[in-house]
């Protein structure tokens, strides 16, 4: 066990002191217990460190609003240890870290294994609304439904035990650092930069994974050079407690197999590493028929000499703030008789005055939301109301704002207001079955 510094992570060694390290990332609303089964065979061979997010399994609430602020915090913790070099497996959002550690750190990296990860988590809107949740409701909501997310129907049946284990475990979450990590994957998107991943790298994913399943396996591993797939018969998104032999099997198999070997600084050559595990329950993916679409915000005119144009920042912030669902269809349907209109919003109201440092977003919620009120745009009133959300506000700070404006705008115009921000509040802050 572990003391917890500032910007480090709780963590726990088992195994011989002079093995390689081996690194064990849990998924979301779980703690370094979710490994409890794979570590007495994986000790035998290796040093094995586990680690848990900010405010999970006890760790200190200090929240970590990204997988790069996550992947700092680990390295911080292995280079107070003297660990320089290691293998990493790691599940869902812990799968996420791997990559980033692939990306930005691959020299710290022998061999990587993502289970049920993928390149982008969902949609920003997603995680941002399940924030919204957590902030409105608490975690219990989202705890009561893990195990249906987490386990097939027969496991969770079968082993009540594990089913409470689950929803206790996402219970005593600390609130806050559940949203910051929610904020993390909203961010998360590596789609493009996936072929950039040297490292021998094995994806494994349970067949009836709902949340991060075969599909989103395939497309790590089509993106990844020379990466494995490996998909385990009757498991779902928690594949290491439902089908813990065979996730100790493949990783048994893997990092006894595919361990690059450390660069040579001086000379710059390297041994050649054994080939990659050959998958042994599933055949190899076909490749996608098609590139995975983006849709590309309008090109950027240029901008007066002297500035920096603020179209991109823009565009980013209103993303986040609006959710990428609206601004896309907002975008889509601009045509060429508004899109000089989308871009002048685009560049002034987020580029300029949303993206100044003077207010937080909070702050600036609070008087758009009032100024809404005041001019009567119900329609604006209500994509607002879930921005507020989105950035922090909730429901009962909301109502404060719409009473304060019922004095200052008049009660007719409140009146109206409450209607309408009511009404999405109710649609926000419910989760959906």
């Amino acid at each position: 066990m572990s003391e917890t510094p500032p910007n480090t992570l709780q963590y726990r060694f088992d195994g011989p002191a002079d093995a390689p390290v081996l690194i064990l990332g849990p998924s979301l609303g779980t703690t370094w217990h979710m490994w409890d089964r794979q570590v007495p065979e994986l000790a035998k061979q290796w040093r094995v460190l586990r680690f848990d997010l900010p405010g999970h399994g006890g760790a200190p609430a200090r929240p970590a609003g990204s997988v790069a602020e996550l992947t700092a915090r680990l390295l911080a913790t292995l280079d107070g240890l003297g660990v320089q070099r290691f293998g990493y497996a790691g599940c869902a959002l812990g799968g996420a870290v791997g990559v980033e550690l692939a990306l930005r750190h691959p020299e710290r990296l022998a061999s990587l294994v993502l289970i049920a990860a993928s390149p982008r988590f969902g949609t920003a809107d997603e995680f941002r609304q399940r924030g919204v949740i957590v902030r409105t409701n608490g975690l219990d909501p989202i705890a009561r439904t893990s195990p249906d997310r987490w386990f097939t129907h027969g496991f969770a049946a079968a082993q009540p035990a594990i089913t409470d284990w689950a929803v206790q475990m996402v219970r005593t979450t600390d609130p806050g650092c559940y949203i910051a990590a929610c904020e993390a994957l909203a961010a998360f998107d590596v789609r493009p930069e996936l072929g950039r991943v040297g490292v021998p790298t094995l994806v494994l994913v349970g067949s009836e994974d709902q949340v991060t399943g075969p599909a989103e396996a395939r497309t790590l591993v089509a993106g990844i050079p020379d990466a494995r797939l490996a998909v385990v018969p009757g498991a779902s998104h928690l594949v290491p407690v439902e089908q813990p032999a065979a996730v100790t099997d493949l990783l048994v198999t893997h990092f006894s197999t595919a361990w690059q070997p450390v660069i040579d600084p001086g000379t710059g050559q390297i041994a050649i590493p054994a080939a990659p595990v050959k998958p042994v329950l599933a055949a190899p993916p076909p490749q996608p028929a098609a590139p995975i679409a983006e849709i590309a915000p309008p090109a950027a005119q240029p901008h007066p000499a002297g500035r920096p144009d603020p179209y991109d920042a823009g565009l980013k912030v209103r993303r986040e703030v609006l959710g990428d669902a609206h601004v896309d269809q907002a975008l889509a349907q601009a045509g060429d008789f508004s899109g000089d209109f989308q871009e002048l919003l685009t560049r002034y109201a987020w580029g300029e005055v949303w993206n100044r440092p003077g207010l937080d977003r909070r702050a600036r919620s609070c008087v758009t939301l009032t100024a809404l009120v005041a001019g009567g745009h119900l329609e604006e009133l209500a994509f607002h109301t879930r921005a507020a959300l989105r950035n922090g506000l909730t429901p009962d700070e909301i109502k404060e704002v719409l009473l304060q404006a019922a004095v200052y705008c008049g009660i007719p115009a409140a009146n109206s207001a409450f209607k309408v921000v009511q009404q999405v509040i109710r649609e926000e802050t419910t989760l959906a079955e």
